[in-house]
């Protein structure tokens, strides 16, 4: 059977309302917060999801200064910087992107959480790149 598989290539991410431009990847994970309990007699345990932790990642061509201005801004303020970031998955010639359309997931209250990376130099390489670590207090799903 020929299947027309959902391209990785197909989509965009903006953050706070700006479509990230060089991006080179985005991975948005959900990963449930789980509870296991047992009682006298049961012979499995029971789970329930009661939580839950939404992070991530995106790795990009530097073409703003958005990384410096968020460092920058807590340096002046004292306040973390949050972000919202909208990914959008959209192959519209993939069985999956006729079926249902375009994946849509929004993130809110982005913090980031990893290492930023404010110069990079080196004599082998061609392009700057920063691969950004977060995490988000809310997920909206559409």
């Amino acid at each position: 059977m020929d299947r027309n598989r959902m391209s990785l290539r197909e989509g965009k991410v903006f953050l706070d309302g700006e479509m990230i431009m060089d991006l080179v990847n985005c991975e948005i994970l959900f990963t449930p917060e789980v509870a296991e309990s047992r009682a006298i007699g049961q012979k499995g345990k029971s789970r329930r999801w009661i939580g839950y932790d939404v992070t991530g990642s995106i790795n990009e061509y530097r073409s703003t200064p958005w990384l410096k201005d968020a460092v920058k801004s807590y340096i002046d303020t004292g306040k973390t910087p949050k972000f919202t970031i909208v990914g959008m998955q959209d192959d519209p010639a993939s069985d999956y992107g006729a079926t249902y359309g375009k994946d849509v997931v929004t993130v809110e209250g982005v913090v980031l959480t990893g290492d930023i990376p404010l110069l990079q130099l080196d004599s082998e390489g061609e392009h700057v790149q920063s691969e950004i670590e977060f995490g988000a207090a809310n997920v909206i799903l559409k």
